[in-house]
């Protein structure tokens, strides 16, 4: 717990706080005032789920992974040249690994928050009836595909620096939209900027459900996709995570350009 309090006090002076706490107001403001200017139709809940998080998932998810990181470890870079940091008495996997448990906390936290905002948004001042379980699973699947993609952006971020997290983090949009087409169908489960958008969109077939249609046979496949997705999604992690912390174990910081 100590390592995460100084991780957060870390970031007091940065951008990333804003970031974290402004993002999903901002986003769920957005939505909300944009279906305020439409007819409520028996069918906008799924419109309202697939707007909001093929947006999230497909532009703030990979921009974001690639930011947030970009600018905590350009952080410790500027303190020094990591000296302070790679000079704790503290073991190198615990600091790694406290700041990869920051970047999830904060990203779940935001994906979360963002959801909860929408959900209560659009009941209260729009009066639409969402059913709230489904975009709160929306959320929870986004999170889970979100945690290997913050887990390279660490790696990426001590390795080559902000451009770099940044610029693949930009890629990583453009691969995320093509994922979202039909052209990702066949090989999404091995794309990890795909895992936030297919994984949170698993939840909201629920919507298209009507009376008469085979609900059980839909309910396994998608459990099947979502098990799949998991699985590979939380291998790809552990690999990367066990692969930064060797790496890290005898990383001696990089050159500081001034």
């Amino acid at each position: 717990m100590k390592i995460l309090a100084s991780e957060w006090i870390k970031t007091r002076r940065t951008p990333i706080r804003w970031i974290i706490f402004l993002t999903p107001v901002i986003f769920a403001a957005l939505v909300i005032g944009y279906y305020s200017m439409r007819t409520i139709s028996t069918d906008i809940q799924i419109s309202i789920f697939e707007v909001f998080f093929g947006v999230w998932t497909i532009v703030i998810i990979p921009f974001g992974s690639g930011l947030i990181p970009a600018l905590m470890i350009q952080q410790e870079e500027l303190a020094g040249g990591f000296n302070g940091f790679l000079g704790s008495k503290l073991p190198r996997q615990k600091l790694y690994l406290g700041k990869l448990t920051i970047l999830i906390l904060s990203a779940a936290g935001s994906i979360m928050a963002a959801a909860v905002l929408l959900v209560v948004g659009l009941s209260v001042i729009l009066k639409i009836s969402i059913s709230w379980p489904i975009f709160i699973a929306g959320a929870i699947m986004a999170v889970i595909g979100t945690i290997p993609l913050l887990a390279i952006h660490l790696w990426i971020s001590f390795a080559w620096g902000m451009g770099a997290s940044i610029g693949i983090g930009g890629a990583g949009l453009l691969i995320a939209g093509l994922m979202g087409t039909s052209l990702g169908d066949e090989v999404w489960w091995f794309i990890p900027w795909a895992w936030p958008l297919r994984l949170s969109m698993l939840p909201g077939a629920y919507l298209l459900y009507k009376p008469g249609m085979d609900f059980f046979t839909d309910t396994n496949l998608i459990i099947n996709q979502g098990i799949i997705g998991i699985v590979i999604s939380s291998v790809f992690f552990a690999v990367v995570l066990l692969g930064g912390l060797l790496w890290f174990k005898r990383w001696e910081g990089r050159k500081v350009y001034e």
